[in-house]
């Protein structure tokens, strides 16, 4: 018996196939592996972020005496609601008309047409993915998260987060070079791309007591980093003014000489005014330890919270990828459409903010 368009377009077959072919991504994003995911029921999220997480010796105390209580120094709570994401496609009464009538000349004739249709929602889905990484890239160099929504059908949404409320890790966590010091073709002969990052590593070491393990940077940057004749010289004393360096080998001597991974992040998206942006912007480097920094929380959406436990009968269904993003197919009567819905609330945590070394090269 042939499947229906509602049965073809249902939640289920959308989930699978996106999972199937994002099983294995070529270029994956990285803010996850420094932002496991996570998930919570609603819209709320709270965590503690102590101050550099340094211990602190246990007081001394005569026999006999009570226990002094310690107070919970440097901690804090922060707490906000999460921002919600969503956004739908519909396959109208014209929509359904084409597929039918392929379907009727056989299932290798409409297949072409269904993956094109499947491939558009997924495209959502994606969208949902690309929001959780703008937000972990961002704090990773500013501390923030601003996303504003087109001003289109009335949207004039805007979300603001700042990690840093006191101001504190803006002053203790980060560092702009001067003028002569900045990483640029035209500060060549004065910058010192690799004492600035020696000097970034020991201030960790020896202010919080984290050794950094990585740094993050764009090849725009690296590019700037490489042009420095300091690096130049050291690398080949003799011969520098007429040495080129590549990319791979500029790259391989600066983490020998300072034990440091380099990460260039290049991936690109499209904002909500269809802008290409970076992930993680040019002139930025961030110094960063080997573990997990936070957290990205995914929490309820309507849909799932309402819907997927069998609310919506035979109108609605719902699938969950990716931990929290929500795909959800709806059957309308009248007109005949089926309008799939991907939405997703979600928000990173930083718990390991003052963990990381944030310079501004140029």
């Amino acid at each position: 018996m042939a499947k229906t368009i509602f049965e073809i377009f249902e939640s289920k077959s959308i989930a699978a196939y996106w999972t199937d072919t994002n099983v294995n991504i070529a270029d994956p994003t990285i803010g996850q592996n420094m932002f496991p995911v996570s998930k919570q029921v609603g819209l709320d999220l709270a965590w503690i972020k102590g101050r550099n997480n340094l211990p602190v010796a246990l007081q001394p105390a005569a026999f006999d005496t009570k226990a002094p209580l310690r107070d919970r120094i440097g901690v804090k709570e922060l707490s906000t609601e999460m921002p919600f994401f969503r956004e739908a496609m519909r396959i109208g009464e014209k929509d359904r008309q084409q597929i039918e009538t392929l379907l009727a000349k056989g299932e290798q004739f409409v297949q072409p047409t269904i993956m094109r249709i499947y491939d558009d929602i997924g495209n959502l889905v994606n969208g949902a993915l690309v929001q959780a990484e703008r937000m972990r890239m961002s704090l990773l160099w500013s501390g923030k998260i601003a996303i504003l929504a087109t001003a289109e059908n009335g949207r004039d949404i805007a979300y603001n987060y700042n990690y840093d409320v006191s101001g504190d890790w803006a002053t203790d966590n980060n560092l702009t070079l001067l003028t002569d010091d900045r990483w640029l073709v035209s500060t060549k002969a004065t910058s010192d791309p690799i004492n600035v990052l020696l000097t970034a590593a020991n201030t960790m070491k020896e202010d919080f007591g984290v050794t950094p393990t990585r740094i993050l940077m764009n090849t725009s940057t690296l590019t700037g980093m490489l042009a420095s004749e300091s690096i130049s010289k050291t690398m080949n004393p003799l011969g520098a003014t007429n040495m080129i360096i590549t990319k791979n080998a500029g790259k391989a001597y600066l983490e020998s000489e300072t034990e440091l991974k380099i990460i260039v992040y290049d991936k690109m998206y499209k904002d909500e005014q269809g802008v290409d942006r970076k992930y993680y912007p040019d002139n930025y480097v961030s110094l960063l330890p080997s573990y997990a920094l936070g957290n990205t929380w995914f929490g309820t959406t309507p849909e799932e919270f309402d819907l997927m436990s069998g609310t919506g009968g035979d109108i609605a269904s719902v699938s969950i990828v990716n931990t929290g993003v929500a795909i959800t197919t709806i059957k309308e009567a009248h007109p005949v459409n089926v309008m799939n819905v991907v939405s997703e609330i979600v928000l990173p945590s930083f718990e390991r903010m003052d963990d990381i070394y944030v310079i501004k090269v140029a």
